[in-house]
C-alpha cells in the first residue's frame, strides 16, 4: 500500500531541502504559487533543486519542463502530482 504524501509534509520538505531561511511551511498557502513575487519567491535554480529533492525524497522523476511547470503551480498541485505518480509507479520511494 502506498503512503500518501501530505501537503504539510511536502511543504516542510521544500523549506528544508531548499534551505529557505525566511519561510516556514506554515507561512505559505497550500494553494499559493511557489514561484515569483506572488509566491514564496522560488526561482529557476530552486526549480532544479526541487526536482532533485522530489526525485530523492519520493522517487519521482520530472522529465519534461512543461509537466514540471504545471506540477509546480502550488504545494497542493505538486502534492497531488507526486501522489498520482507514486500510485502509478506502485509506491516507489514510499
Amino acid at each position: 500500500m502506498t503512503t500518501q504524501v501530505s501537503v504539510a509534509d511536502l511543504k516542510a520538505m521544500i523549506v528544508r531541502r531548499l534551505n529557505l531561511k525566511a519561510v516556514t511551511p506554515e507561512s505559505f498557502a497550500d494553494d499559493g504559487p511557489l514561484f515569483g513575487p506572488q509566491g514564496i519567491g522560488l526561482d529557476s535554480v530552486d526549480a532544479l533543486e526541487l526536482v532533485l529533492a522530489i526525485e530523492s525524497e519520493y522517487g519521482i522523476q520530472i522529465q519534461d519542463a512543461e509537466v514540471g511547470k504545471e506540477a509546480f503551480a502550488s504545494a497542493r498541485v505538486l502534492c497531488d502530482f507526486i501522489n498520482a505518480r507514486r500510485v502509478a509507479a506502485g509506491g516507489a520511494g514510499a
